[in-house]
């Protein structure tokens, strides 16, 4: 898992030298509407945030790489309990800008980090989720964008059952 996070930080950082004068950096921030969903736990949507850092590279007209940092707690509502899971998170995403420069459609994988949970003791959480991301991106301005994405998890979220993360965010930003 490290030696992964360690490979995404150098790809990162050397994406970002090649392509220095093409980068873009911004601020996020939005809601997650999220649930667990599997085998144990098959509860309501759950309503929490997001919020952080990014840098756009573009490498070719109308394609570019979006690298995240997002601190996102996502989880469900059980039987009137919340399963709240905290995470550090890194979306690595293919932007494809469509008709404009205005409209991107987004993909890609996400890395995350449990950094902190509010689960019963019953239920065993995984410290690593991986998921694909998918989405949309619209520029207002030059400076200002608003997005739409559907997060799906691939890996169980449990160490005791298969339960996946589904999460919807909707996020308002500032590139500068």
């Amino acid at each position: 898992m490290k030696n992964l996070f360690l490979a995404v930080s150098i790809l990162f950082l050397g994406v970002t030298s090649v392509q220095a004068q093409d980068i873009k950096f911004g601020l996020k921030a939005g809601l997650n509407f999220s649930k667990l969903d599997g085998d144990v736990v098959d509860g309501d949507m759950l309503t929490s945030f997001h919020f952080g850092a990014l840098a756009e590279v573009n490498l070719i007209q109308n394609f570019s790489v979006q690298p995240e940092l997002l601190y996102s707690t996502q989880g469900t509502d059980f039987q009137n309990e919340n399963y709240e899971l905290s995470y550090l998170s890194l979306p690595v995403l293919a932007k494809f800008y469509v008709i404009t420069d205005k409209l991107s459609v987004e993909a890609g994988p996400q890395f995350s980090f449990l950094v902190n949970e509010s689960v019963p003791d019953s239920f065993r959480t995984k410290t690593f989720d991986f998921a694909a991301v998918g989405g949309l991106s619209y520029n207002l301005t030059s400076f200002i964008f608003v997005q739409a994405r559907y997060v799906v998890g691939l890996t169980d979220a449990s160490k005791d059952a298969s339960v996946t993360n589904k999460v919807i965010q909707l996020s308002a930003g500032l590139r500068f």
